[in-house]
């Protein structure tokens, strides 16, 4: 049996990492809107808040060779414990534009919709903290997003999705 050289040995998982390269090109707030519920009705401004925050992903091909628009789409509500009127609704879509290269086409989906939002988690924590103290609320510091988490939610989602449309036979 003949011994593998490194040269021709496959690459570890590690090497396969190490390969990996990633940049980003540019990242801009594809949508914004706030509404202050709170001072259009009148409500009670000294109401304890509940917020609720939804986050979406999305990652598309651009034309360009390596690169990927991927969006972090959150929709946050706030409303009064007591009574449950609303306060506040938050809306972004929050976009960065990324080369890739390096990375296995198998392994390319949850890179971009897990390693890709965790680089631009901040800076959608900051424009999140900045409209909602610009809109008269004390700044909303939203706790970090675990992305491994929510991938792995959504494709066993899916794949339970898919088992109720298939017929049993």
């Amino acid at each position: 049996m003949a011994d593998e050289t490194p040269e021709t040995a496959a690459p570890t998982p590690q090497e396969q990492a190490m390969q990996a390269k990633s940049r980003v090109l540019a990242q801009y707030i594809r949508d914004l809107s706030f509404e202050n519920i709170l001072a259009q009705k009148g409500a009670s401004p000294d109401a304890k808040p509940e917020i609720k925050v939804q986050v979406n992903l999305d990652a598309k091909k651009r034309s360009a060779e390596n690169q990927f628009e991927i969006i972090t789409k959150l929709n946050i509500t706030s409303s009064a414990k007591d009574s449950g009127e609303p306060l506040f609704v938050l809306e972004l879509e929050y976009a960065g534009i990324f080369h890739v290269e390096g990375v296995p086409e198998e392994q390319m989906h949850p890179y971009l919709l897990i390693e890709c939002p965790r680089i631009t988690f901040p800076f959608v924590r900051r424009v999140v903290s900045d409209v909602t103290r610009d809109g008269g609320f004390p700044p909303l510091n939203l706790e970090t997003i675990d992305f491994l988490a929510l991938y792995r939610s959504e494709i066993a989602r899916r794949v339970e999705a898919q088992k109720a449309e298939t017929p049993v036979q």
